[in-house]
């Protein structure tokens, strides 16, 4: 007689078949290429109008010697006890061609399927998901062209007589004790690759001064002198063998005559972020909808002694201890 095989009917219901009837929690799109972007949050921003920004100063005159280079011309003024004399005549003198910056521009055209945003909608909006890794990819670009770029990025807005050279390669407290002695006006933050902050971490452990930390916007940061090392991973790293980088240090705020990030809000279809516009592009015969991105800012140093830069620090450097 043969029994009835039960091994069958007694097993459980696959998951991966049960997955299929059931509703799972989604998330939406990650991006690792997304950074914190301390510096487009920590920078002061001033409106400017018809894209363009011009820096008045006062006139500059050939210094008594070659190291005073060019100086401002001195304010003639007197002081004295009270007696009857002849007040001194003067006037501050401007330039007469100012410097101006004008607004650059961070674009793409956005397209995105019809079909797509009309079926696969639910629960997560895809037009507003694509939207929004563009415009985080845009941001990540704004804060590298902030930092880089040839014409006004603030690595190649720093005046020579405001860089400072490492002692022995690796970022001391001696170099940025050197470096906050050229921006001693109120210093705002040190901007520097998350390597470059290492490497000064290590010195400080070495030195056995370990830095104190500070909380800004939630997150901690190592600070030398009260003032904050903030990470950025838009300061490049040259180099395999002897990885080397710049820390920055800045004033910032127009009233202070420091660094200041520039925009132009109020442009036509602007979306809630300022200066970012997004305008319909059309639909082709394909069902493929357009969406023309735009991006507009600049960066600007009001002042020559408002940026210094520590430049070609190692970061590779390490110690073995006993």
């Amino acid at each position: 007689m043969n029994l009835p095989d039960y091994s069958i009917s007694q097993r459980s219901l696959h998951p991966h078949v049960a997955r299929k009837l059931s509703h799972t929690t989604k998330s939406i799109p990650m991006m690792e290429s997304i950074t914190p972007r301390w510096l487009l949050n920590f920078m002061p921003w001033v409106a400017v109008e018809a894209g363009v920004y011009s820096v008045n100063k006062i006139k500059k005159h050939p210094g008594e010697n070659e190291a005073n280079d060019f100086i401002e011309k001195a304010i003639e003024l007197c002081s004295d006890h009270w007696e009857e004399y002849d007040l001194p005549q003067t006037y501050p003198d401007y330039e007469e061609r100012p410097s101006e910056y004008i607004l650059s521009l961070i674009q793409t055209i956005l397209k995105v399927n019809s079909n797509v945003t009309d079926i696969f909608n639910s629960p997560i909006n895809q037009l507003q998901e694509q939207m929004r890794l563009t415009i985080e990819s845009m941001k990540e670009r704004q804060e590298w062209e902030l930092i880089n770029n040839k014409d006004f990025g603030l690595i190649n807005q720093v005046a020579p007589s405001m860089k400072v050279r490492p002692r022995k390669g690796a970022p001391t407290p001696d170099d940025l004790d050197e470096l906050l002695a050229k921006v001693w006006k109120k210093p705002a933050y040190f901007l520097a690759h998350p390597k470059a902050i290492a490497a000064f971490g290590r010195e400080c452990t070495r030195r056995g001064v370990p830095p104190a930390t500070v909380n800004l916007y939630g997150s901690p940061f190592i600070t030398w002198r009260g003032v904050p090392l903030i990470p950025c991973d838009k300061l490049l790293v040259d180099g395999r063998n002897n990885p080397t980088s710049n820390i920055l240090l800045m004033r910032v705020g127009e009233k202070e005559q420091g660094v200041i990030g520039l925009h132009q809000p109020g442009i036509p279809d602007e979306t809630d972020i300022p200066s970012l516009s997004v305008k319909f592009g059309g639909i082709d015969n394909m069902g493929i909808t357009s969406y023309i991105m735009s991006l507009y800012f600049s960066i600007a140093v009001l002042s020559d002694d408002a940026l210094g830069m520590l430049e070609n620090v190692e970061v590779g450097s390490y110690y073995d201890y006993v």
